[in-house]
C-alpha cells in the first residue's frame, strides 16, 4: 500500500466552493484502478489549508493509472484552479517495525 499526501492551499474565500468541487471529484478518484481510500482534512490552525491522503495499491496506480487517465483531466478541471500555490504531492510507504 502506498500513501499519497498533499498539503493543499485553497485561495481565500473559496473554501466552501472547493469542498463542494472536491465532493464531485471524489467520485472520479474512487473509481480508479488501484484506489483504496481517500480523505480530506481541513487544517484547524491555517484557514484554507487542507491535507489530502489517498491510499493506492501501487505507486503506478497513482502516477500512471490515475494521472494519465481521462478522469484526471476532469479532476484537474474541477480542482486545480483553487490552489495557490500548486500542491506538492509526495508518496509514502509504511515502515515495518516487526
Amino acid at each position: 500500500m502506498i500513501l499519497e499526501a498533499a498539503a493543499l492551499y485553497v485561495k481565500p474565500g473559496m473554501e466552501e466552493e472547493y469542498e463542494e468541487a472536491f465532493r464531485q471529484a471524489s467520485v472520479i478518484i474512487s473509481s480508479m484502478k488501484g484506489y483504496l481510500s481517500h480523505e480530506l482534512q481541513r487544517c484547524m490552525e491555517v484557514e484554507g489549508k487542507y491535507l489530502l491522503l489517498v491510499e493506492w495499491e501501487r505507486l503506478e496506480d497513482h502516477t500512471v493509472g490515475f494521472r494519465q487517465s481521462a478522469g484526471y483531466l476532469e479532476w484537474k478541471q474541477l480542482l486545480h484552479h483553487f490552489y495557490d500555490p500548486f500542491p506538492i504531492v509526495e508518496h509514502f510507504e509504511k515502515v515495518d517495525f516487526t
